[in-house]
């Protein structure tokens, strides 16, 4: 028998709340159902949980969700819904008005990571940033004087 697998999220009395911003956020999303103590969402075709469980418990970077993005228009959208409320941090992650870590990453990172040759440029590039910029890390990884 395959038993499902999905991630509860503790919030702080805020998971309705949280679950209607995500789902705002994430186009392809819905809140599946809700209680006084939890609510069932999906973001994008994968279920989640999110509890009002109260503060004992805060995120931390610890554990974070990383979004793929194919183009600059979608690392903007994802930065900016997340860090209008939220807070940004380094190298394409930040934490959202809930306290929850995001990475936002260019799609492309990966196989610039892969040659170790542009690699080294590539982390120095984006060790500079926050918000993730692919023509930036694409021009460095061209650099290879």
């Amino acid at each position: 028998m395959e038993h499902e697998i999905y991630p509860c999220l503790w919030f702080d009395n805020q998971a309705l709340e949280a679950a209607e911003f995500y789902c705002k956020v994430f186009k392809n999303s819905k809140i599946l159902s809700s209680n006084p103590m939890t609510v069932m969402f999906e973001l994008n075709g994968k279920k989640y949980m999110g509890l009002n469980g109260g503060p004992l418990f805060k995120f931390n970077e610890s554990m974070s969700f990383v979004i793929n993005c194919d183009t600059q228009e979608e690392i903007d959208y994802y930065w900016e819904a997340f860090t209008k409320e939220g807070q940004e941090s380094q190298c394409g992650w930040l934490k959202d008005k809930f306290g929850l870590s995001w990475q936002i990453i260019p799609s492309v990172l990966g196989s610039l990571m892969s040659n170790p040759k542009k690699s080294q440029r590539v982390i120095a590039a984006f060790m500079k940033m926050k918000k993730m910029d692919i023509e930036t890390l694409l021009n460095a990884s061209e650099n290879l004087n």
